[in-house]
């Protein structure tokens, strides 16, 4: 494989050393050759093999964070959606593909998956919001077979476990853009995907072998 440019943007909300040490450790394996830059720089994105926004915190904080780099938008747009690099958003990363948030009131989103953040709501009222903790995956009925997954879940299955930390959750507008949800008092949205894009709602550099195997599959991944 020829040597990639994964860029982890920082702008300001993310946790930014987990995030480039997994990709770093997965990275250079199985015959990858990536090399991992976290960089607040638009032109950097410009030059990248696949893209990575993480995020931590609040939807409308995030989405400030993200315009107050001048350039970065525009870069971000050119990069993902006018050259398809590939593009990986982790937990509120994720959600800031979707039209808006409505935490805190409402902000809009990057628009790039239809769709808005609302509160998580726990059918359960034993179960604690924010969700935190480790759960399985539950794959809508037309990829339930691993041969008809996204490339990015081609090995991926419902036994295994990730790590969440959220109480806001991304609801699509089309079912057909949620590759694969979550039951924490009701089934919840825990991966999106939309041509050269695809979310995560839990956090891949903390959920151990799976999450790695995920990553490496993004690596992977030619869209």
């Amino acid at each position: 494989m020829a040597k990639e440019t994964v860029v982890i943007i920082d702008y300001g909300s993310g946790n930014l050393r987990s995030a480039a040490k997994a990709f770093e450790r997965i990275g250079n394996t199985d015959g990858r050759e990536t090399s991992v830059v976290v960089s607040n720089k638009p032109e950097d994105l410009l030059s990248a093999s696949r893209i990575v926004l993480p995020g931590q915190g609040a939807f409308g904080d995030c989405m400030n964070g993200l315009t107050a780099i001048e350039g970065m938008r525009e870069a971000l747009y050119e990069t993902v959606r006018q050259k398809a690099v590939p593009f990986l958003g982790i937990c509120v990363g994720m959600q800031l593909l979707a039209t808006r948030g409505l935490e805190h009131g409402a902000h809009a989103g990057l628009n790039w998956i239809e769709g808005e953040v609302l509160p998580l709501q726990a059918d359960d009222p034993n179960l604690k919001i924010p969700h935190m903790g480790w759960n399985d995956l539950a794959f809508p009925s037309a990829s339930v077979q691993q041969d008809n997954r996204h490339f990015v879940l081609r090995n991926i299955s419902s036994s295994d476990n990730f790590y969440f930390v959220h109480s806001f959750v991304f609801q699509c507008k089309h079912t057909h853009h949620v590759l694969a949800l979550t039951d924490y008092g009701s089934f919840q949205t825990a991966i999106v995907g939309k041509d050269n894009m695809i979310g995560v709602q839990f956090h891949p550099e903390k959920s151990q072998n799976a999450g790695l195997r995920l990553i490496g599959n993004f690596l992977d991944w030619k869209p």
